[in-house]
């Protein structure tokens, strides 16, 4: 009888009971800044919502959870922290949960979401047509055969990729396969400095990239909803491009000659010559219809983009979606529903609701306006003037990213403080502009391998390891850096960003 149970009835898998250490840290962050001494010019809801931010920084830096998971537990922190205190306005009425989930929910309501949405839309259609790795493999096909060609063929890949495809995870998922095609055709050993150079490469560009080009990552329009919400300002996709454009290209210079210096070619490396990606890219056959649609949509997309507040009043996220529609249109469109939805990460529009929720809750319950303050009274930053804020400032959140491996968890997490510290200072400088320019450093993800989603995908690859990652890494983030402040001094004083 034993037996026959047994087989009927397999033993279930063992499932872990412990917490683990990341998510009990993050508890005990909450607690221990609830127990703190409240202070008399903070209101209930606002401490509260400092001690449902410490949770989040510590649940997102440890990566305790998924992303996704840990948005959902923030939902219900706020909902029932915030809505069990006394309300801004009123004091003698508490929120209530209704109210406080609201709260919570409100970023799924703000124009950001709705654009990133749009840009993973945008990113599926050219995974489902084929189109970005026909774009790609064009673009190489027009480059020499040395080793610095093919870095400059990378980051040309990627510039283009960057502005029809609005994601950066997307982008160097197309790119690893087709580089690693070309690795392979030309008989290079995955271990070799060239293999190694050309991931890296591809992985930086796509992050210096990210910087030059608003649409071209989440925590770009998450800059720009945090902009619109608290400072009432909107960044034009042109305006983004003019201040950011000209920092990323003289940083791809910089990165193909620091790793052309650090990984030395081989030099008996390369052994054949770019027939191989002529071969891949005849393979392909002729453009088809849906692929020459998507192109059409998305050079009328970028047409609208880059004109915004010059030819026409349209918002971005507006002609985003006008792009969609005719994506998706029956008889017309490239692609159906179900094509979309299996091929969009929905845990990225969660994140991304959720991190604008929690910037708008640190306003609304005057738990940011407070935090700033105290930054402020406590270092004197005001006195540095905006060219040593933004200095200052660019600096700290190049080392708190370390910590990190989301930009969009980093700017959901810091740039609500950071915007309402610099609305306590006095002065008349560009808040808006030294906001955009922080956007930029947001993507400073260049040391670690864990902190973007590209630079894992390339080390994936298997070319490279975390040493030689870090040490390219490292100087291209100090030059990086140097170069973003002497930009303040000049070229964006110059724009009126300061």
């Amino acid at each position: 009888m034993r037996m026959v149970k047994s087989k009927l009835y397999p033993p279930t898998p063992a499932v872990a009971s412990c917490i683990p250490k990341g998510l009990l840290f993050g508890i005990l962050a909450l607690v221990g800044v609830l127990f703190l001494p409240l202070s008399g010019d903070l209101p209930l809801a606002g401490h509260r919502m400092l001690a449902i931010l410490a949770f989040a920084v510590v649940v997102w830096v440890t990566e305790a959870v998924s992303y996704e998971a840990s948005a959902i537990m923030i939902t219900v922190l706020m909902a029932f922290l915030i809505g069990t205190s006394p309300s801004i306005d009123n004091p003698n009425v508490v929120f209530g949960t209704a109210s406080a989930m609201g709260l919570a929910l409100s970023g799924f309501s703000n124009s950001a979401l709705a654009l990133v949405w749009g840009a993973l839309f945008i990113a599926a259609a050219m995974t489902f047509t084929g189109l970005d790795k026909r774009i790609a493999l064009f673009t190489l096909s027009k480059v020499g055969t040395s080793t610095k060609s093919i870095m400059i063929g990378c980051i040309a890949v990627i510039v283009i990729l960057s502005l029809a495809v609005p994601s950066a995870t997307a982008r160097s998922a197309a790119v690893v396969p087709i580089m690693m095609g070309i690795i392979t055709s030309f008989g290079l050993n995955k271990r070799s400095n060239i293999a190694a150079g050309i991931m890296i490469v591809v992985a930086q560009g796509t992050g210096i990239w990210n910087i030059g080009i608003k649409t071209a990552s989440a925590q770009n329009l998450l800059t720009a909803g945090f902009m619109n919400k608290m400072l009432g300002e909107n960044v034009a996709w042109s305006d983004w491009f003019l201040a950011g454009a000209p920092w990323s290209a003289l940083m791809s210079v910089f990165l193909i000659a620091l790793v052309l210096k650090m990984l030395p070619p081989e030099p008996d490396g390369i052994t054949v010559g770019k027939e191989a990606v002529e071969k891949s890219l005849l393979d392909l056959g002729p453009m088809p219809t849906q692929q020459k649609k998507l192109l059409a949509i998305s050079m009328l997309l970028l047409f609208f983009w880059a004109t915004e507040g010059k030819l026409h009043s349209f918002d971005t996220t507006s002609t985003t979606y006008i792009g969609l529609v005719l994506l998706i249109l029956p008889g017309f469109g490239v692609m159906s529903w179900k094509d979309v939805q299996s091929r969009i990460p929905w845990g990225t529009v969660i994140v991304f609701g959720i991190g604008v929720s929690l910037g708008s809750a640190l306003l609304t319950t005057h738990a940011g306006q407070w935090l700033g303050n105290k930054v402020v009274l406590n270092t004197g930053i005001d006195q540095l003037g905006p060219i040593g804020i933004f200095a200052v400032l660019s600096a700290f959140l190049i080392i708190i990213h370390l910590g990190f491996a989301s930009a969009t968890a980093l700017a959901s997490a810091l740039l609500p403080i950071i915007i309402s510290m610099l609305n306590t200072m006095p002065g008349d400088f560009n808040r808006a502009g030294i906001t955009m320019l922080l956007g930029f450093v947001i993507s400073f993800g260049f040391i670690l391998p864990v902190n973007a989603p590209q630079n894992m995908i390339c080390m994936g690859t298997e070319t490279f390891n975390a040493k030689q990652f870090a040490k390219v890494g490292i100087v291209l983030t100090i030059v990086g850096y140097l170069l973003m402040v002497l930009f303040s001094l000049t070229y964006w004083r110059w724009l009126g960003c300061l």
